[in-house]
């Protein structure tokens, strides 16, 4: 899918805008707190439900306004997408699909696929594992959906057994209703631990390559740090085994929950020894995997966003970069002028041409 056109009413700084893009290469170039990170907010929200900068929607309608809306035209060789979104201060956010209301946020994933990248994203290496499980979720989610609903019981099956944790006092009792959140929590917990397993087997080689590319040659590697079970029965003698340890907690300590990602760089663990280069191109490498893993399960390159990410590079990994992304649409926000590529779209205090 390439995006063709986008429409804003009263987003952020956004007054009221509508602009096509280029289907290749696309250079938002503007000073500071102009609009070029509000623009592709938009666009990233339209395709998958959610902004990268806030869980606050209502933020996201202009200062003085009862709601924003956003508008968006895809295509590709053989189908069309338009995707509203409408945003009041009053009430839920509502989404539809070429004029039909979509009920669930998850029907959105993976119509017009994304990648998104700013220098925010090193803490995809520097921090905590919730970051680089929240990377495989939205990844696995716009190629199978099903997993995105998959997910949705499990954390809802998850805070069922948590509450129970906390609120049984008698431990006896507690042994006694737990199996029902036990067997439910196996059911979908080894499953997603599969999908994320194969995931990271599918992405290791792309990100491999797109790292030794665009830093000239490192090596880098990644080992997904799972539970050590390989069937519901399994899993239910684990949770069995650890529920002294959540009674006295208060919560459930074992699951894909609390899974993570190790990556290295010439066998050595970028979290700890990698420089802030090393780290910020590793970030980089897994997120150009991406294209190549949607790419693969979709028939088509998925949307590439990459905010204030020339800044932060060299000039010979720009060009690289700027080769490697030529096989898909990209959005790229800038302050420099001379560093835009593609169309060049000037972003003035909440306009842009």
């Amino acid at each position: 899918m390439k995006i063709n056109r986008l429409s804003l009413k009263n987003f952020r700084n956004y007054q009221s805008l509508t602009i096509g893009f280029d289907e290749k290469m696309n250079s938002l170039c503007g000073k500071n707190a102009q609009g070029k990170t509000n623009l592709i907010e938009a666009i990233f929200f339209a395709c998958i439900g959610k902004s990268f900068r806030t869980s606050k929607e209502k933020q996201l309608i202009k200062w003085g306004e009862e709601a924003a809306r956003i508008t968006l035209f895809a295509s590709n060789d053989i189908r069309t997408k338009k995707i509203e979104v409408l945003l009041q201060t009053s009430q839920k956010k509502s989404v539809k699909m070429d004029g039909l209301p979509i009920r669930r946020i998850g029907d959105v994933l993976g119509e017009v696929p994304v990648v998104f990248f700013s220098p925010d994203e090193l803490k995809l290496v520097k921090e905590s594992p919730e970051e680089r499980r929240k990377f495989m979720n939205i990844d696995i989610s716009q190629t199978n959906k099903r997993y995105f609903y998959l997910l949705s019981r499990y954390e809802k099956i998850l805070e069922s057994r948590n509450k129970l944790l906390k609120t049984t006092k008698d431990f006896s009792v507690l042994k006694e209703s737990v199996q029902i959140w036990d067997k439910a929590l196996a059911m979908a917990g080894i499953k997603i631990i599969k999908e994320r397993e194969k995931f990271i087997q599918n992405i290791q080689p792309f990100a491999s390559k797109a790292h030794e590319y665009i830093s000239g040659g490192e090596k880098l590697s990644l080992v997904y740090k799972k539970p050590e079970i390989e069937s519901e029965e399994e899993y239910i003698k684990k949770l069995s085994k650890t529920l002294e340890k959540d009674f006295k907690f208060g919560y459930t300590t074992f699951g894909p929950h609390r899974d993570d990602i190790d990556i290295f760089l010439n066998g050595q663990e970028v979290k700890s020894f990698g420089s802030q280069g090393q780290q910020r191109t590793a970030a980089l490498s897994l997120k150009l995997a991406e294209l190549e893993i949607i790419k693969n399960e979709t028939g088509e390159y998925p949307i590439l966003i990459l905010d204030d990410v020339f800044s932060e590079l060299d000039a010979v990994r720009r060009k690289r970069l700027v080769k490697f992304t030529s096989r898909c649409q990209t959005f790229i926000t800038t302050t420099d002028e001379s560093l835009c590529e593609g169309k060049i779209i000037r972003v003035t205090d909440g306009k842009a041409e």
